[in-house]
């Protein structure tokens, strides 16, 4: 058997069990580019030179900075993430970044 278990007779006020558990540390969307930048590098060597050029003309607008358009890195994430799931397995990381990268940006 896993986790708590409580038994209670009687008594006023009970509270049970309190458990003070901090959220994990937001992560931020510079940190969130470099993973994925870090792992783009990573497919980009495992892909056809075709996709890999596709993948290098994304990388300028994969960026947290505001004076990037919103809609271009949102093109570039979604280009990036597409050739990732055309690999399968390999690419999967690389779906996930551009997912949570995505969340992190409100897109």
């Amino acid at each position: 058997m896993s986790g708590d278990t409580v038994n209670m007779y009687g008594g006023r006020d009970n509270k049970g069990i309190v458990h003070h558990h901090a959220a994990p540390p937001a992560r931020s969307p510079e940190q969130a580019v470099r993973e994925l930048l870090a792992l783009l590098a990573e497919l980009r060597a495992q892909v056809p030179a075709e996709s890999a050029r596709y993948i290098d003309s994304a990388l300028p607008a994969i960026t947290a900075d505001p004076a990037v358009a919103p809609e271009e890195r949102h093109r570039a994430l979604l280009a990036v993430a597409g050739i990732a799931a055309t690999v399968g397995a390999v690419g999967a990381p690389v779906v996930e970044a551009v997912r949570a990268l995505l969340a992190l940006l409100g897109a």
